[in-house]
């Protein structure tokens, strides 16, 4: 079955965050694993947020430990210069940080998230659902390995990321933009992963239909954004998210089974 073909983004169902979130609360299972694992990608994120910037500010923190010392109207704008040079390193250190706290939970947390996801399939197609092989030891460590995948691509966003921010007027469009597809490729990997599709058509899935990918990531990338609170956030929409992702998908394989 190739899902890929036929990028029906115009006549597919769309489901609103809304039916969501009613599915994960008409569903004490799901409900209860959401809860479960939106304790430990918190847990585990902020635990790796502080490390990071504990780790970092071992090493630069004296690069601004004190002011240029100068006299007259060169000096004000060195003064000012230097304020605004702590200031950006002070916002990227911290988000690119955040980042790599929150990856490191995403993959450590892949196989609950999976299961999740494997779940509201499950409940959602009903009679319709398909089977596989159900839990083992070597699908929890597929689901790490796809993750790992996922995360490592991720690092290279963050980068390219870096570099589109350079760009003057529109790097900060870019950058917003490039989140938003890659917050949709965290989130289909689970889906997408069941079917066993390569990380090379999860992006074709991407690019294909990218009207969708742009209605799936919008939220959770702006929501990344949001400085020091964006980690208990992510924690707590991230189950949502899944499910809500897991859905929309799942009726674009329906879709494309039955072309």
């Amino acid at each position: 079955m190739n899902i890929l073909k036929n990028d029906n983004d115009g006549t597919e169902k769309w489901l609103p965050l809304t039916f969501s979130l009613r599915f994960i609360f008409t569903h004490m299972s799901i409900l209860g694993l959401s809860l479960l694992l939106m304790a430990c990608t918190a847990l585990l994120t902020w635990l790796g947020y502080m490390l990071t910037i504990h780790f970092v500010d071992g090493l630069t923190g004296h690069f601004f430990q004190q002011a240029p010392e100068a006299a007259g109207v060169v000096g004000w704008f060195l003064i000012k210069g230097w304020w605004a040079l702590k200031f950006i390193f002070m916002i990227f250190s911290r988000l690119i940080a955040f980042y790599l706290a929150f990856l490191i939970s995403y993959t450590l947390t892949s196989p609950g998230y999976a299961f999740l996801s494997l779940s509201t399939e499950k409940r959602y197609l009903g009679e319709n659902f398909t089977e596989d092989e159900g839990f083992s030891w070597a699908g929890i460590v597929k689901d790490l390995v796809e993750g790992c995948k996922i995360g490592v691509f991720g690092l290279g966003v963050t980068v390219a990321a870096i570099m589109l921010n350079l760009i003057p007027v529109v790097g900060a469009g870019l950058v917003i933009l490039l989140y938003i597809f890659y917050s949709a490729l965290m989130f289909i990997d689970y889906p997408a992963s069941r079917q066993r599709w390569s990380l090379g058509e999860k992006l074709s899935w991407i690019k294909k239909r990218w009207r969708r990918a742009i209605r799936l990531g919008w939220l959770p990338a702006l929501i990344s954004m949001i400085p020091i609170v964006n980690i208990f956030f992510m924690a707590l929409c991230f189950p949502l998210f899944t499910v809500h992702t897991t859905l929309n998908f799942v009726d674009t394989a329906i879709t494309a089974k039955s072309d």
